[in-house]
C-alpha cells in the first residue's frame, strides 16, 4: 500500500486524492466482483465460438490484392456470428469507424422511398449528416430517403403511443442506438431494446431492426441479435477489438443484411469474396478474445468515475448505483472549464502523448467545438482510456475505456487532481463530509 502510493505521489496524485479514491473503492467490491463474474461468461462464449469455428495458426495470416478466399476473414465473419448468434457477419478493416459502419448497414438496405425510423429519440451527432438531418453530400435525404423520429419520455422510458403513430407503409428499417452519444439520457438496457423490438415487429413484421451497439458490447451476457435485432453494427476500435485491432468495424445479423451491407462495402457480384486482410487478422482475433476482460476493466472505471463524481455534486448518467449497459460515463459540471480540466487530466494520464494538453477543435461531424483526449496505442480508440465531449450546455464530459482497470483507476484519480488544480472543485470540503 505505502509503495504504490508513493508511485501514485510520483506520478503527480496528491494523498488528499488518493484517500478518498480508497475511501470510494471501499463500496464497490461487489459490484466488481459480479462484473468479473460477467467477463468470465463472455470470456468463455468468444473462446467456444473460436473452437467451433476452428481457428487455426493459418486464420492469422493475412492477404493481399483482391483477398480472394482469405481463410482468417472467412472464419473470424464465422466467429462473429456465432458470438452474436447471427446468421451472418461483415468484419472488415475496410470499415473505417462505427459511423462508417452504420452508414453502411442503412445504406444498403434503404431504398428511395424508403423511411428511417428513429424510435430513441436523436441519433448520434455523426450520424446527422448521414441521414441528412444537416445537409450533407450523399445523404439518405439525397437519395429519397425519409426520416422520422420518435423522442423518449423524460423518463427516459419509450413513447410507445408515438412510436405506434410513426410506423406507416414507408417505414422500412428502424434504428435503435444503445448508447446515449452526446446526450443525458439513460443507456439502453438489452431487455428494453427486446422489449422494443417486440412491440415493432408486431405492428409492421417486415421492418428491420438495426442497433448501433457500439460500447456495448459484452457488457451483459445478452447482445440485442439475441432478442430480435436484425443488424447489430459496431467498431473495432471499441469494445470488441479489445484494443489490439487498429481499425475495422463490423455489421452482424440476417444473410439478407450482411450481404447487402458486402455489396455495397465492395461491388454488386463481389459481395464478401473480395477484400484482403492485409496482416491485420492477429490483432482482430486476439483483440476479440481479450474484449470481454477488457471492457470489464472499463465498465470498472466508469463506475469509479460515478461514484467519485457523484460524491462531489456533480449529475452523473448512469449514476453510481445504477446497472450498466455500455462502458460510457457522463458527468456534467455545467461548466467549459470543468469539461477541460477533465479531459486534461485523462490526457496526463495516458501512455501515449501524456505530454499534450487537448484544446477545444472544430471537429468534422459535429456542430460545436469538441474536446477529445485520448493518448492511445490506436489513434482514436475509445476502448483505450478516453474522454470527449461537446464545448456546449449543459457541458458534460463522457468518459470511457481503459485497457486495465489500474489505467481507468488511475486516469480517474489523474482526472479529479486536474479539477483540483485548477480550483473548480475544493476536495477538502467534500472529505471532511464523507
Amino acid at each position: 500500500m505505502k509503495q504504490r502510493n508513493e508511485m501514485y505521489q510520483a506520478m503527480g496524485i496528491s494523498e488528499e486524492v488518493i484517500s478518498y479514491g480508497e475511501k470510494i473503492l471501499e463500496g464497490l467490491k461487489e459490484r466488481f466482483e459480479e462484473i468479473d463474474r460477467t467477463a468470465e461468461y463472455n470470456q468463455l462464449k468468444v473462446i467456444q465460438a473460436m473452437q467451433e469455428a476452428k481457428v487455426s495458426e493459418a486464420c492469422l495470416l493475412g492477404t493481399t490484392g483482391y483477398g480472394y478466399n482469405d481463410l482468417g476473414r472467412d472464419t473470424l465473419e464465422e466467429v462473429y456470428a456465432r458470438i452474436f448468434h447471427t446468421e451472418d457477419a461483415l468484419v472488415r478493416p475496410q470499415i473505417t469507424c462505427g459511423t462508417h459502419a452504420l452508414a453502411l448497414a442503412l445504406m444498403s438496405n434503404l431504398r428511395p422511398g424508403d423511411e428511417l425510423l428513429s424510435p430513441v429519440g436523436k441519433p448520434y451527432d455523426t450520424l446527422e449528416e448521414v441521414i441528412g438531418i444537416r445537409p450533407s453530400k450523399g445523404s439518405l435525404a439525397e437519395y429519397g430517403i425519409t426520416y422520422r423520429q420518435v423522442d423518449l419520455l423524460p423518463d427516459g422510458r419509450f413513447d410507445y403511443e408515438k412510436i405506434e403513430r410513426a410506423i406507416n407503409e414507408h417505414t422500412r428499417l428502424v434504428t435503435i442506438q444503445r448508447s446515449k452519444g452526446y446526450q443525458t439520457r439513460p443507456t439502453l438496457s438489452v431487455q428494453a431494446i427486446g422489449e422494443l423490438i417486440s412491440f415493432i415487429k408486431a405492428k409492421k413484421p417486415d421492418i428491420i431492426c438495426m442497433v448501433d451497439n457500439c460500447y456495448g458490447e459484452f457488457v451483459e451476457r445478452l447482445e440485442p441479435s439475441q432478442v430480435g435485432a436484425d443488424m447489430i453494427v459496431g467498431s473495432l476500435i471499441k469494445n470488441p477489438g479489445g484494443g489490439l485491432a487498429p481499425t475495422g468495424g463490423y455489421i452482424a445479423g440476417t444473410k439478407e443484411c450482411v450481404e447487402n451491407a458486402a455489396c455495397r462495402l465492395t461491388s454488386p457480384g463481389l459481395a464478401k469474396e473480395v477484400g484482403a486482410s492485409l496482416g491485420m487478422m492477429n490483432s482482430f482475433y486476439q483483440g476479440l478474445f481479450l474484449a470481454p476482460v477488457v471492457t470489464a476493466s472499463a465498465l470498472k472505471g466508469a463506475i469509479f468515475a460515478a461514484n467519485i463524481y457523484e460524491r462531489l455534486g456533480f449529475a452523473v448518467l448512469p449514476d453510481g448505483r445504477e446497472e450498466r449497459h455500455d462502458i460510457i460515463q457522463a458527468v456534467t459540471f455545467g461548466t467549459p472549464e470543468g469539461v477541460i480540466a477533465f479531459c486534461k487530466g485523462i490526457q496526463a494520464a495516458a501512455p501515449v502523448d501524456s505530454f499534450v494538453t487537448p484544446e477545444p477543435w472544430d471537429m468534422p461531424g459535429y456542430d460545436s467545438q469538441v474536446i477529445m483526449a485520448a493518448g492511445a496505442f490506436v489513434s482514436g480508440s475509445s476502448i483505450e482510456l478516453s474522454a470527449d465531449g461537446p464545448i456546449k450546455p449543459p457541458y458534460a464530459v463522457y468518459f470511457q475505456g481503459g485497457l486495465t482497470w489500474p489505467h481507468a483507476k488511475f486516469g480517474i484519480l489523474k482526472s479529479l487532481q486536474q479539477l483540483v488544480e485548477e480550483r473548480v472543485i475544493v476536495l477538502s470540503e467534500y472529505v471532511e463530509k464523507f
